[in-house]
């Protein structure tokens, strides 16, 4: 079976090439990323297992990303920063990162949690996490392999804008999502997204999913508020 495949999106090439060399040594694949727009093309293209995320980037704050990452998903986040204050900190586990550590930092303290947290994500049974898959009404969404499966088991084609959107919705079953958190979802996926970018989305996603369209049963709006997910998810 292959190795779990690591994202290291650090933009210090001497902080990224230690890293890396140490998490290969002890047998992970790893990729590279420098910038935030690197990693999220990463991660849509690639499957990545565990992403190690500096808060200081070129482009966009780590932060951020970490918040976009997982409106989108839940794929285990180790922040790695400079950073010491505790703010920091509590914003970072808050957002949904999975663990934080400080520069300057022991290598092999940072092979040990990246063990243990992929470990905790497969649940201990071997290498690989179990693919995410999302159930609702006959339908399937796999994270992973990105792809949405109609009851009758056809592949339905949907940008990756769709996709993501749709993905924040499947994770959050009956929750009321405002427009400004679902931006987070596609916020790469176009430039300079607005709040009405997500009504055009949710159009397009009611297109493909719902029955009914205009009479929508799957995505509900919620008057005054955003979007709401009715379906029971499995």
């Amino acid at each position: 079976m292959p190795y779990p495949h690591l994202l290291i999106v650090e933009d210090d090439e001497l902080v990224q090439s230690l890293m890396g060399a140490y998490l290969r040594r002890d047998g992970f694949d790893v990729s590279l990323a420098s910038t935030g727009k690197e990693m999220l093309a990463a991660i849509d293209s690639e499957p990545i297992d565990l992403v190690l995320l500096d808060l200081n980037l070129p482009d966009e704050d780590g932060l951020s990303l970490a918040r976009q990452v997982r409106a989108r998903s839940s794929l285990p986040i180790i922040v790695i920063t400079a950073r010491r204050e505790k703010s920091y900190r509590i914003a970072a586990l808050e957002i949904g990162a999975d663990d934080y550590l400080t520069k300057p930092f022991d290598p092999d303290e940072l092979v040990l949690r990246v063990r243990n947290l992929v470990g905790r994500s497969n649940g201990g049974d071997g290498p690989m996490p179990i693919q995410e898959t999302h159930r609702f009404n006959g339908w399937e969404i796999c994270i992973d392999s990105r792809s949405v499966l109609n009851p009758d088991g056809d592949n339905v084609s949907f940008t990756r804008a769709e996709f993501n959107l749709l993905a924040a919705l499947v994770k959050a079953p009956n929750r009321v999502l405002t427009r400004t958190y679902l931006l987070d979802a596609v916020s790469h996926d176009a430039d300079s997204p607005t709040e009405r970018l997500i009504d055009v989305l949710i159009s397009r996603i009611r297109k493909k999913i719902e029955p009914v369209p205009r009479r929508p049963q799957h995505i509900v709006t919620v008057v005054g508020c955003g979007y709401k997910f009715s379906p029971v998810v499995d």
